[in-house]
Parts: C-alpha cells; sequence; structure tokens
C-alpha cells in the first residue's frame, strides 16, 4: 500500500470511528528444515486462522529463513474491545499449533 493509500485509509477509519488492530507475530519452527516445511505449516496456521476468525493473515517477514516467520494478523470492528479480543484468540490459536513456538508478539491499534 502506498503511502498516500495508508494515510486515506487511515483519514476514512478516523472519520468512520472504526478501530483497526494489527498483530504481529514472531514464530520459531524448530521442526522444519526447508522452506517446502516452513510453508507447509504456515498454509495450515493461515488456513485454519481464516476459517476461524474474520481477519487478514500474511506472512510478513523472514520469508527466507526456514526455521522463523514473521506474521501480520489484522481486522476492524467500531469496537476496540472486540477487535483486541479477536487478536488475542487468533494468537491463542496460533500458539495451539505444536509445529510452532510464538517468541513474540504485538498489538497495535490505529
Amino acid at each position: 500500500m502506498s503511502g498516500g493509500v495508508l494515510l486515506l485509509f487511515c483519514l476514512w477509519v478516523k472519520v468512520k470511528g472504526l478501530s483497526v488492530g494489527l498483530c504481529v507475530i514472531d514464530l520459531y519452527m524448530p521442526q522444519c528444515h526447508s522452506l517446502k516445511e516452513k510453508r507447509q505449516v504456515l498454509r495450515r496456521i493461515k488456513s485454519k486462522i481464516k476459517n476461524s476468525f474474520d481477519v487478514v493473515i500474511a506472512e510478513v517477514g523472514e520469508q527466507d529463513r526456514w526455521k522463523n516467520a514473521v506474521l501480520g494478523v489484522t481486522t476492524l470492528s467500531n469496537d476496540q474491545r472486540l477487535v483486541n479480543r479477536i487478536l488475542d484468540q487468533v494468537v491463542g490459536q496460533i500458539a495451539s499449533f505444536p509445529e510452532a513456538e510464538i517468541t513474540h508478539h504485538k498489538l497495535e491499534f490505529i
């Protein structure tokens, strides 16, 4: 997203009174020994999250490392508590996958 489009989106969110939550999750996957294995694990995680929650999820970092990944998850609502609760549940769901360990996560609101 270009800077101008992002600025317009942020202004639109403020005018509409919406809360946008962004969660960045660092993962460590000790069982992965290739990028193919890593992609399979991430595909399962992303599919489960997309089917369980109304969020957008994508790999946003560490794409070239076998054992590490950074996932970005976002959602929006007119209720910040709901956004917070959804993203907390997403983190909990990801933590339940035995193939991936959450090493760090950060939650931000726009």
